[in-house]
């Protein structure tokens, strides 16, 4: 027995703001998009280098406010990345913490995207 890594599904509200967010400011690459018919909610899959995630529009798949743990090298250069977007609602910051730096931003369905670079 083997097992992958998990694949976070992330609760959304807004297609048009979840790619502005993951695609745009984050730089996520979208993957596939499933609706079982036009007019039902979307489930698509984004990823980036090795870290995907699910983001679903369905009722139940997933809690508003969840969070993400994701594990990086040089958490330097995404915030350089990301400030150099100027997005317009989040400016994230590296702080230092017990365990190394880490880089939070929040998704625009308060989703907490919690990036870091572990310290040996």
């Amino acid at each position: 027995m083997h097992f992958q890594p998990a694949i976070p599904v992330l609760r959304i509200f807004c297609v048009d703001k979840a790619k502005a967010f993951y695609l745009d400011f984050l730089g996520f690459t979208l993957d596939w998009e499933h609706r079982f018919t036009p007019e039902l909610p979307l489930y698509a899959q984004v990823h980036r280098d090795g870290l995907i995630l699910h983001l679903s529009e369905h009722y139940g798949d997933a809690t508003p406010g969840s969070m993400v743990f994701a594990r990086v090298t040089d958490l330097r250069a995404l915030e350089q990345a990301l400030l150099a977007k100027q997005y317009g609602y989040a400016r994230p910051a590296i702080e230092t913490v017990d365990w190394g730096l880490q880089l939070q931003v929040r998704d625009p369905f308060g989703n907490l995207l919690r990036f870091c670079e572990q310290m040996d």
